[in-house]
Protein backbone atom coordinates (compact mmCIF):
# COMPACT_ATOMS: atom_id res chain seq x y z
CA UNK A 1 0.00 0.00 0.00
CA UNK A 2 1.32 3.90 -1.03
CA UNK A 3 0.45 6.87 0.78
CA UNK A 4 -1.00 10.01 -1.69
CA UNK A 5 0.56 10.94 -4.50
CA UNK A 6 2.04 14.65 -4.03
CA UNK A 7 4.56 14.79 -7.15
CA UNK A 8 1.50 16.81 -9.26
CA UNK A 9 1.71 20.78 -9.73
CA UNK A 10 -1.20 21.00 -7.63
CA UNK A 11 -0.10 19.10 -4.64
CA UNK A 12 2.80 19.97 -2.11
CA UNK A 13 6.03 18.24 -2.75
CA UNK A 14 9.49 18.96 -4.34
CA UNK A 15 7.67 21.19 -7.30
CA UNK A 16 6.07 23.62 -4.99
CA UNK A 17 8.51 24.84 -2.72
CA UNK A 18 6.91 26.25 0.88
CA UNK A 19 4.68 22.91 0.56
CA UNK A 20 6.57 20.03 1.70
CA UNK A 21 4.67 17.37 3.65
CA UNK A 22 4.94 18.16 7.41
CA UNK A 23 5.14 15.27 9.85
CA UNK A 24 1.44 15.00 10.75
CA UNK A 25 0.67 15.32 7.04
CA UNK A 26 3.02 11.95 6.52
CA UNK A 27 1.62 10.14 9.37
CA UNK A 28 -2.41 10.84 8.20
CA UNK A 29 -1.83 10.67 4.86
CA UNK A 30 -3.55 14.04 4.18
CA UNK A 31 -3.75 15.14 0.68
CA UNK A 32 -3.37 18.70 -0.26
CA UNK A 33 -4.51 20.35 -3.17
CA UNK A 34 -4.42 24.07 -4.18
CA UNK A 35 -7.67 25.78 -6.57
CA UNK A 36 -6.12 29.22 -8.14
CA UNK A 37 -7.75 32.22 -6.53
CA UNK A 38 -10.17 30.25 -4.07
CA UNK A 39 -8.17 28.02 -1.37
CA UNK A 40 -6.43 24.78 -0.42
CA UNK A 41 -8.36 21.31 -0.15
CA UNK A 42 -6.46 18.28 2.20
CA UNK A 43 -7.99 15.31 1.88
CA UNK A 44 -7.51 12.11 4.53
CA UNK A 45 -8.28 8.44 4.24
CA UNK A 46 -10.11 7.60 6.81
CA UNK A 47 -8.79 4.02 8.69
CA UNK A 48 -9.51 2.22 11.74
CA UNK A 49 -6.11 3.76 13.22
CA UNK A 50 -8.11 7.10 13.05
CA UNK A 51 -11.50 5.95 15.05
CA UNK A 52 -12.63 7.18 18.10
CA UNK A 53 -14.24 4.36 20.44
CA UNK A 54 -17.96 5.03 18.85
CA UNK A 55 -16.28 3.57 15.48
CA UNK A 56 -16.34 7.17 13.78
CA UNK A 57 -13.44 9.51 12.78
CA UNK A 58 -11.97 11.15 15.97
CA UNK A 59 -13.14 14.89 16.09
CA UNK A 60 -9.29 15.96 16.89
CA UNK A 61 -8.20 14.23 13.59
CA UNK A 62 -11.60 16.21 12.14
CA UNK A 63 -10.19 19.49 13.34
CA UNK A 64 -6.82 18.61 12.58
CA UNK A 65 -7.98 18.34 8.49
CA UNK A 66 -9.92 21.60 9.09
CA UNK A 67 -6.77 23.19 10.12
CA UNK A 68 -4.42 22.07 7.86
CA UNK A 69 -6.87 23.09 5.02
CA UNK A 70 -7.52 26.74 6.18
CA UNK A 71 -3.84 27.59 7.46
CA UNK A 72 -3.22 26.67 3.65
CA UNK A 73 -5.42 28.68 2.45
CA UNK A 74 -4.32 31.56 4.40
CA UNK A 75 -0.52 30.89 3.11
CA UNK A 76 -1.25 30.22 -0.43
CA UNK A 77 -4.07 33.28 -1.11
CA UNK A 78 -2.18 35.78 1.34
CA UNK A 79 1.57 34.34 1.98
CA UNK A 80 2.83 34.68 -1.47
CA UNK A 81 1.69 31.43 -3.03
CA UNK A 82 2.72 29.58 0.09
CA UNK A 83 6.22 30.44 0.48
CA UNK A 84 5.29 32.16 3.86
CA UNK A 85 3.54 30.01 6.37
CA UNK A 86 0.67 31.12 8.91
CA UNK A 87 0.12 29.67 12.42
CA UNK A 88 -3.41 29.43 14.14
CA UNK A 89 -4.34 31.81 16.73
CA UNK A 90 -7.78 30.52 17.68
CA UNK A 91 -9.73 27.58 16.20
CA UNK A 92 -13.56 26.93 16.70
CA UNK A 93 -15.12 23.53 14.98
CA UNK A 94 -18.45 22.73 15.10
CA UNK A 95 -19.20 18.66 14.51
CA UNK A 96 -22.46 18.17 12.45
CA UNK A 97 -22.05 14.37 11.20
CA UNK A 98 -20.09 11.69 12.16
CA UNK A 99 -17.51 10.86 9.49
CA UNK A 100 -17.84 6.78 9.43
CA UNK A 101 -14.24 4.75 8.95
CA UNK A 102 -12.94 3.61 5.27
CA UNK A 103 -14.53 6.80 3.12
CA UNK A 104 -12.30 9.89 2.90
CA UNK A 105 -12.56 13.36 4.51
CA UNK A 106 -11.96 16.18 2.29
CA UNK A 107 -11.78 19.97 4.00
CA UNK A 108 -11.90 23.04 2.09
CA UNK A 109 -10.94 26.71 3.52
CA UNK A 110 -12.63 30.26 2.33
CA UNK A 111 -10.50 33.41 3.29
CA UNK A 112 -13.49 35.74 5.37
CA UNK A 113 -11.42 38.54 5.60
CA UNK A 114 -8.19 40.27 7.57
CA UNK A 115 -5.27 41.85 6.51
CA UNK A 116 -1.59 41.60 5.77
CA UNK A 117 -0.79 40.07 9.20
CA UNK A 118 -3.92 38.46 10.16
CA UNK A 119 -6.42 36.23 7.73
CA UNK A 120 -9.83 35.29 9.15
CA UNK A 121 -10.58 31.79 7.33
CA UNK A 122 -13.27 29.34 7.70
CA UNK A 123 -13.72 25.80 6.54
CA UNK A 124 -16.07 22.97 5.97
CA UNK A 125 -15.32 19.48 5.89
CA UNK A 126 -17.17 16.68 4.19
CA UNK A 127 -17.71 12.83 3.26
CA UNK A 128 -17.48 11.44 0.14
CA UNK A 129 -21.13 11.53 -0.56
CA UNK A 130 -20.76 15.06 0.56
CA UNK A 131 -22.67 15.27 3.87
CA UNK A 132 -21.13 17.93 6.14
CA UNK A 133 -19.15 16.53 8.82
CA UNK A 134 -18.30 19.37 10.45
CA UNK A 135 -17.40 23.50 9.79
CA UNK A 136 -14.68 25.89 11.87
CA UNK A 137 -13.87 29.05 11.91
CA UNK A 138 -10.30 30.18 12.80
CA UNK A 139 -7.69 33.28 12.85
CA UNK A 140 -4.12 32.67 11.35
CA UNK A 141 -1.19 34.62 11.99
CA UNK A 142 1.44 35.49 9.35
CA UNK A 143 5.11 34.55 10.19
CA UNK A 144 7.92 36.67 10.63
CA UNK A 145 10.16 36.76 8.04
Amino acid sequence: MTGPDHSGPDHHGPDRPGHDATGTAKLLGLSLEFDPGKGASVSMPVTPDHANRHGNLHGGLISTVLDTAMGATASYLKGEGGKIPFSTISLTVNFIAPMPLGGTITATGRVMGGGFKTVFVEGIARAEDGTLVAQASGTFKRAPI
